[in-house]
């Protein structure tokens, strides 16, 4: 449709070309975010920081499930994942994922404050956001490109003509046709951000729970931009601006019965415990010493001490964690750390007891059974190795995205001289992580010792087969 017109026609083309791939690919991922958020740097080359926790996770679960349930998306609950990164950030891609940020939990003092962000991000997937911006994508991209080509037609005239401002004029055209629809689909997705914001007051409402929390992350949002929002274009903006949002909701919050309702206890309680697990990982062990001294008494405190003195692989972590036990015999989360705290000192027959202990008292979760799987390997006792393999199978069974979980499985396989099963889940575990021609190449060399026509044989060959599909650029 451009072939015929000016270069500057095709030149503005694909850069308001590249301009819709990035929209749709990422500003169309709909988010509670700072305007001036760091990417992480793998996270722009298409793999974003993901780490996995089973309480975390159980806790964002709980905190969503109402949410989900009152929206009417409960039947195909979307995966709530965890990305490594300590900026303020959550967005949904599409239906089924919710990416969010540990900066959200470990900024957030309060539950609600988390739950406001699910709850808003729960408006876009509701409210079909995504597929509704991407068709405004496309007739935005549509409208400029029709700007430009009449731009170019202008220009190509002007200087057939010897007029070198009507030519110059025409390129201005079709520079700005590329801004006029770029503004068009901001505005759009501001009204998307407003939709959503509303949905989320409703939600909270029709679970019984304040937006005061929802209200503060805004607050907190506006401070940050307290200078920034002097010299911001407000129509350039893909959000509103954090005092906008503040103060269009604040009316309407007060309104609700539940606006002075206190956060559950007990959700509070499991919050500041992961709060300060998230902490403690990824901080230096004398940096979570200061944020968490021995003067201060509190579960997540100390919590956060036997994590910290994990990390130091000091010979007195064990005893750390088991006093942190005493405290409460039955949190499962209590073990498993104690499990990792022995796997990572050179003792992972040792740390098989606990990890068993942890899966007892939650006999569901995967990634305890991953842990197990993982620490019945590294005892190195052959006898350990059928168990291995039973309980690793079965933590893919309910998590078949867990890379770790198919590499034990490997080693448990290649161990007990099962050559061809030890590739095909070394194929599995690649094609998790994304290396897609390396696990072809494991999976091609599976296939010649399975028997032709057996499911291993199948799940080879669907990996030989495999296309990745055509991802846009991210930069």
């Amino acid at each position: 449709m451009l072939r015929k017109n000016s270069v500057l026609a095709r030149k503005s083309a694909r850069t308001y070309g590249h301009f819709i791939k990035r929209t749709v690919a990422m500003a169309c991922s709909a988010a509670i975010v700072l305007p001036m958020v760091v990417t992480p740097a793998n996270a722009q080359r298409g793999r974003l920081p993901l780490i996995r926790d089973a309480e975390t996770e159980s806790l964002l679960k709980d905190y969503a499930k109402p949410i989900f349930k009152v929206a009417g998306i409960s039947n195909s609950e979307p995966e709530i994942i965890l990305v490594n990164d300590k900026s303020f950030n959550a967005f949904v891609p599409d239906s089924r994922r919710m990416f969010i940020n540990i900066g959200v939990l470990m900024e957030a003092e309060t539950p609600g404050e988390v739950i406001g962000v699910i709850a808003h991000e729960t408006g876009h997937i509701a409210g079909r956001h995504l597929v509704r911006l991407r068709s405004a994508a496309a007739n935005a991209q549509i409208v400029s490109v029709i700007g430009m080509i009449l731009g170019a037609g202008a220009a190509a005239a002007g200087a057939a003509a010897g007029s070198s401002q009507a030519a110059s004029g025409g390129a201005a055209a079709a520079l700005g046709a590329g801004s006029v629809g770029k503004r068009s689909l901001l505005s759009y997705q501001r009204g998307e951000e407003a939709a959503a914001d509303r949905a989320a007051l409703r939600y909270l409402n029709a679970t019984g729970q304040s937006a005061r929390g929802m209200l503060k992350t805004f607050e907190r949002m506006s401070e940050q931009q307290m200078f920034t929002r002097k010299f911001a274009d407000p129509y350039a903006q893909s959000h509103p601006m954090a005092q906008e949002r503040y103060n269009g909701l604040l009316n309407e919050a007060q309104k609700s019965k539940y606006f002075d309702q206190p956060d559950d206890y007990v959700l509070q309680y499991r919050h500041d415990l992961v709060r300060a697990k998230l902490f403690a990982y990824t901080s230096h062990p004398s940096a979570t010493l200061r944020a968490y001294p021995r003067s201060d008494k509190s579960p997540a405190a100390q919590y956060a001490r036997a994590i910290a003195a994990m990390k130091s692989r000091g010979k007195g972590a064990v005893k750390e964690i088991d006093a942190l036990i005493r405290t409460q015999p039955n949190n499962p989360y209590y073990y498993e750390l104690k499990g990792q705290a022995l796997l990572e000192g050179g003792d992972p027959k040792g740390a098989i007891a606990p990890f068993r202990k942890a899966l007892s008292i939650k006999p569901n979760e995967p990634q305890f059974m991953v842990w197990l799987g993982y620490a019945l390997v590294g005892a190195n006792n052959p006898s350990y190795l059928p168990e291995a393999e039973k309980v690793l199978k079965r933590a893919i069974q309910r998590d078949p995205n867990s890379g770790v979980a198919y590499s034990q499985l490997a080693i448990a396989h290649g161990r007990q001289g099962e050559r061809a099963e030890a590739d095909l889940a070394t194929a599995k575990g690649l094609m998790v992580s994304g290396e897609f021609q390396s696990a072809k190449r494991y999976a091609a060399r599976a296939q010649k010792s399975l028997k032709r026509g057996s499911p291993a044989w199948l799940q080879a060959d669907d990996i030989v087969a495999y296309k990745p599909p055509n991802l846009p650029n991210r930069r």
